[in-house]
């Protein structure tokens, strides 16, 4: 008698079941939830207008200035030079002005706790690119921290 039944065996079901619930707990977080993403989105934004900041002020030979809030990172630049304040909006590399990165249009996912932790303080950039002072920027959430030089002026 020939048995040709159609099936799987027990060990294939099981071994099966395992993979799906290894791949479940591993797999499933980045697709269920944006856990990670809005920081790095905010963190990539934020080091971009920086370094934006840093070239404009190279470029257009003017002080710019960078004023941050607990979710925001807003650009200025000064109508002449020399000048001892920034009374102009500074224009976006997408033509929008003032040019702000705001923490809650990054998030796609309603995360409220995107922001920086501890809010830095205001930063100028001479026009030769010089900040007015080192900085450390930190986004919550996100390990890496963004790095301004003191002498050179350069964003990492």
């Amino acid at each position: 008698m020939k048995n040709d039944s159609a099936g799987f065996t027990l060990v294939e079901l099981i071994a099966t079941l395992v993979v799906v619930g290894i791949l479940a707990v591993a797999v499933a977080p980045r697709f269920l939830g944006g856990h990670g993403f809005e920081e790095r989105g905010f963190y990539d934004e934020t080091l971009s207008a920086l370094r934006y900041a840093q070239k404009a002020a190279v470029a257009q030979r003017r002080l710019v200035c960078v004023a941050f809030t607990a979710k925001t990172v807003t650009l200025t630049i000064a109508s002449a030079n020399p000048a001892a304040n920034c009374n102009t909006d500074l224009t976006g590399p997408n033509g929008s002005a003032p040019y702000i990165v705001d923490a809650s249009a990054v998030s796609k996912y309603g995360n409220a706790d995107v922001k920086f932790a501890p809010v830095p303080a205001a930063l100028t950039f001479d026009p030769l690119g010089k900040p007015s002072a080192a900085a450390t920027i930190q986004i919550s959430g996100f390990p890496q921290a963004i790095t301004v030089e003191a002498e050179t002026g350069h964003v990492h």
